[in-house]
């Protein structure tokens, strides 16, 4: 089973290829997918009616109990056969009805190949969260594939609509699953319902489970939806809502029905549930004049009638209700199939328009008259058997008498609907019909009947009837899979002690009720005698089908289920509005301090009430430790006044640097070295940010609200420490940490076991960490380049030099240098002396804005920080240092390059685009998890290497060097990406600003081509 899944997830991602290559005949080749399923289920006949059910277990998460559990028994067997048979025959369909400039195909054959394999995983799954997995899969994939017209507004909101309301069955399915598991001790279905657990809380979650299957089934009043998702493909709706995503709801109905369905609330939610949507979605497919909402009603109501009869708890009316599957899958799929055809050849799908169909198009007539004697119950097919079956059974019902009597009434009254619907969709598609004199069909005619009635038998001059004569033939694949279902639901009602044979072993688990039978002719009975009621009923109600819409028309309709729908969303976006108006005022001050009053009053009430606390408590180890936290203070209380930003990030920054000091006295010379270089890099960034900002926080000084963010400081200031202290006492267990120095020095190679730590030890999370700096380098990239991004590197060479007069160059702001006379005082052009250039950019600074002493100061450290990086990246795995560490250095060097000569010196200091330092990085990371894995089996382990070089001596080399490059290379790319967007791109907007244009204002469709204000070079 589990290659069949995988057969679907090759053949789904391959579709878009295959597409591409053979176009829409690609289908044809994506049916083998599918096909798999059926040939598999076929292969396994005879096994599963001897009783073997074929079991397939796959660890997943053994220390968690997860698994990938399969099982095939008799309901499985029938389900895969119908997912792959009816599958495989829609995927032949599609490659004749779509037209071969359509679009979206590739992604629509990859949706649909894989919803088919999700259907596979949901019939033979044995696993409950599994059987969720598959079930949600579902749900998303149909989303995709109702919404497949997705310029269409119909199309979308009937997508919308179908994921909310499965979505919201699916939530309730999953609690009812979680309970039952945890009340049975296991999640293997099987053994659930072997020995089904009982009380209070498996009552709610047998509630549960039957609201996700009414979600998914349609049934009443979540029916809605399934005539909405009509505006789906004619594929889509032939396949998910005749054969695959609507039996999904009956299959978990069916499924847990032998152990559950002889309690009371079970009873009673499968009557109601059964009953009720039998009715309603065969009264209101009386009235519609679309074909297809007259098949979608219709199948709302046969849903609700395969509901009733496998959840009813009794052997025969499993039997029938097994059958009826089977049967309702076969004429249901190729009644889709047949409108499908239909509205191809003549371009409607309004009954009311359509005339001598029948005649231009007879194979098709003739399928979709096979298929509607198969829905209607007329022998011999298979829908006959199976009503029959079911009418046998009620009529020998085991419960009491009064429920029996409803339930039997209630399916003889939907039968005669079912009669009255099928006779009017085959008359309606392929009858020779004179003008009707009434309007035309709206999708959603049925809201409104009484306007309708009132509107009177005028028709519409625009939509006439359609003109026979121009009614063309269409392809064989079109036409074929209908003709093959519809004949197959003749054929196997010509065997049906064939189909008992199949489906009684599962119909016998069942806990009650005398075994039924299948069979063509049981003689002349009672339950003939309503079968002949029915027909000769429903024949009437066909044919008084004016009379019949005129008296619907004149009743009270009540409220429609999707109109309260969409009232009951309007209500909730509404309130949704309402909320996130009083919370998301836009101040990110109001959301942090919302945040800590939240931490300081629930975690820190609880710390206080209920904690334990120290007896002694040692203030500090050297005075040197006081000296520092009383710089942190006070630099946190002055920042938390500040009105000015660069106060506050200054003061902030201090703070930092006491940190780094506290951590040098306790002895992390490498935590402190990292936080120095953190901090400096996050103060630089923070002032090039508040360059564009305003240099207050706000226009008024608000003394009390300095006053509240002091106050919220130092509370959280407060509980944090109090944190730190009892939070070594509530540990129970020796810490992971004990081990670290030995593991790092065994198994890591190295001395230094914060770095052993993140390149060996913690590998995984700072493979995650380093994958979080990457998106965050992308989020700040988009975020600040307004114009179109490119791999260009801000070059001198393609820079123009900078004037004194003009006031162009890099920060000059637009303004000429007023120093600019002082300074060639007594000096022409003609005696210039030459000038030293210590930076090669230096010149496209505008004049005012540079320092020699800070470009010659820049010149000789940058070369040694670089030295001095490398220095650290060698040695940091037994000296402090290492990747991170190295990167930040380099990163400084970078800064102050760019402090000194502008984004042109940025450009000469590193001439590579930051992304392709970013995902090397990353990539050099990743394959030295991967090299390991392959060579010795373990993910991101590390080896050592002894080598002896000539002059060099001995070299002890480790392979988690790699990766601590890799993390050097993020972090170089994360600063100089930094720097490109936070730093050369504002200085753009600035220019531009002062141009007196807006830093995203584009004048023209090759504005991004533009040279720079200053440069030369493309964008």
């Amino acid at each position: 089973m589990l290659y069949v899944l995988v057969a679907h997830l090759v053949m789904a991602l391959g579709a878009p290829a295959l597409v591409s290559l053979l176009g829409r005949r690609a289908f044809l080749v994506m049916a083998l997918a599918p096909a798999s399923a059926a040939v598999y289920a076929l292969a396994w006949t005879e096994r599963v009616m001897a009783g073997e059910h074929p079991t397939q277990v796959v660890e997943w998460v053994p220390g968690l109990g997860l698994e990938l559990a399969f099982r095939m028994d008799t309901l499985s067997w029938l389900m895969l056969l119908l997912v792959g048979g009816v599958g495989a025959l829609v995927l032949v369909y599609c490659s004749a009805y779509f037209s071969p400039t359509a679009q979206g195909l590739r992604r629509f054959g990859g949706v649909l190949t894989a919803f088919a394999g999700a259907m596979v995983g949901l019939v033979t799954a044995d696993d409950m969260l599994l059987l969720f997995v598959f079930w949600e899969l579902t749900t998303v994939f149909s989303y995709l594939l109702i919404g497949h017209y997705a310029d269409r507004k119909a199309s979308r909101r009937a997508a919308m609509q179908a994921i909310v309301v499965t979505t919201a069955g699916g939530l309730a399915m999953l609690v009812g699953v979680v309970i039952l598991g945890v009340q049975g001790g296991t999640f293997r279905m099987s053994e659930i319902i072997a020995d089904p657990p009982t009380g209070g809380a498996v009552t709610a979650a047998i509630v549960c489970l039957l609201v996700g299957a009414a979600s998914k089934s349609a049934l009443i009043p979540l029916h809605f939806w399934l005539p909405a998702a009509m505006a789906a493909p004619t594929p889509v709706s032939a396949y998910l809502h005749a054969a695959a995503m609507v039996k999904a709801g009956v299959y978990l109905v069916a499924r847990f029905a032998p152990a559950y369905s002889d309690t009371t609330v079970w009873r009673s939610m499968v009557i109601a549930l059964g009953a009720g949507t039998l009715l309603v979605g065969g009264y209101r497919a009386l009235r519609q004049y679309d074909l297809k909402l007259v098949l979608a009603f219709g199948t709302v109501s046969q849903l609700g009638l395969i509901i009733l009869l496998v959840g009813l708890g009794t052997r025969g009316a499993a039997l029938a209700g097994l059958a009826m599957i089977g049967a309702h899958a076969m004429f249901k799929a190729s009644l889709f199939l047949v409108v499908g055809v239909v509205d191809a050849a003549t371009g409607t799908r309004d009954l009311r328009r359509l005339t001598g169909v029948g005649k231009a198009l007879p194979w098709t007539a003739v399928a979709g008259g096979l298929a509607t004697a198969s829905m209607i119950g007329l022998p011999p097919f298979a829908g006959y058997v199976a009503k029959e079956a079911a009418l046998e059974s009620l009529l020998h019902g085991s419960g009491p008498v009064w429920v029996d009597t409803v339930v039997l009434w209630a399916v003889v009254v939907g039968s005669m609907f079912t009669v009255a619907y099928g006779i009017r969709f085959w008359w309606g598609a392929f009858a020779s019909k004179p003008h009707l004199g009434t309007p035309p069909a709206r999708a959603n005619e049925h809201v409104n009947l009484r306007a309708l009635a009132a509107r009177g038998p005028a028709v519409a001059a625009d939509e006439p009837p359609i003109d026979p004569a121009r009614i063309h033939r269409q392809p064989f694949l079109l036409v074929s899979p209908a003709v093959v279902l519809a004949v197959l639901g003749l054929a196997t009602a010509l065997v049906p002690h064939f189909g008992e044979d199949l489906l009684a072993p599962y119909a016998d688990t069942y806990p009650v009720g005398e075994p039924g039978h299948l069979v063509l002719w049981a003689g002349f009975t009672p339950a003939l005698a309503l079968t002949v009621l029915v027909l000769a009923v429903g024949v009437v109600l066909f044919w008084q089908r004016a009379r019949v819409e005129r008296f619907q028309a004149s009743l009270w309709t009540g409220p429609e289920a999707d109109v309260t729908y969409r009232k009951v969303m309007r209500k909730l976006d509404d309130l949704a509005a309402d909320v996130t108006a009083v919370t998301q005022r836009g101040s990110l001050p109001f959301y942090l301090g919302a945040i800590l009053v939240v931490l300081v009053l629930g975690p820190g009430i609880v710390m206080v009430a209920q904690t334990a606390w120290p007896e002694q408590l040692k203030a500090w180890d050297r005075p040197a430790q006081l000296v520092a936290v009383a710089a942190i203070c006070v630099a946190s209380v002055l920042a938390a006044r500040s009105r000015r930003r660069l106060k506050a990030v200054i003061l902030v920054g201090i703070a930092g640097y006491g940190n780094a000091v506290l951590f040098l006295l306790h002895g992390a010379p490498d935590l402190a070295l990292t936080q120095v270089l953190v901090e400096t890099i996050t103060l630089v960034v923070m002032v090039l940010v508040l360059r564009r900002l305003p240099a207050y926080f706000s226009n008024r000084p608000l003394a009390a609200s300095r006053w509240v963010r002091l106050g919220i400081g130092l509370a959280v200031a407060v509980v944090m420490m109090g944190f730190a202290v009892v939070a070594p006492l509530a540990r129970v267990a020796t810490p992971i940490s004990v081990d670290f120095p030995a593991e790092a020095y065994e198994f890591g190679h190295g001395k230094n076991i914060v770095n052993v730590t993140l390149v060996d030890i913690r590998a995984w999370d700072t493979m995650g960490e380093i994958s979080v700096l990457l998106a965050a380098a992308t989020g700040v990239a988009s975020l600040v380049f307004l114009r179109t991004r490119s791999g260009e590197i801000l070059r001198a060479s393609g820079a123009k030099p900078a004037t004194t007069a003009s006031g162009s160059g890099v920060w000059s702001e637009g303004s000429a240098d007023p120093g600019a006379a002082l300074r060639r005082r007594g000096v022409t052009e003609k005696d210039q002396p030459r000038m030293l250039v210590w930076l090669s950019a230096g010149r496209t600074l505008a004049p005012q804005r540079r320092s020699v002493i800070f470009e010659v100061v820049t010149r000789v450290l940058f070369h040694a920080m670089i030295v001095f990086a490398l220095f650290l990246l060698f040695s940091g795995h037994n000296a402090p240092g290492g990747g991170f560490a190295a990167g930040l250095v380099v990163g400084i060097a970078l800064i102050v390059r760019y402090l000194a000569g502008g984004r042109y010196e940025l450009g000469e200091a590193a001439p590579v685009h930051p992304g392709l330092l970013l995902g090397t990085g990353l990539f050099l990371s990743a394959g030295v998890g991967l090299v390991a894995f392959l060579l010795t089996g373990n993910v991101l382990g590390s080896d050592a290497y002894d080598i002896a070089l000539p002059l060099v001596g001995e070299i002890h080399l480790v392979t988690s060097l790699f990766f601590d490059v890799g993390v050097f290379l993020v972090v170089v790319g994360l600063v100089l990406d930094i720097l490109r967007t936070l730093g050369a791109e504002i200085d753009r907007h600035a220019e531009r600003a002062a141009a007196g244009r807006e830093p995203g204002e584009d004048t023209g469709p090759f504005e991004a081509m533009e040279p720079d204000s200053i440069g030369g070079g493309r964008r």
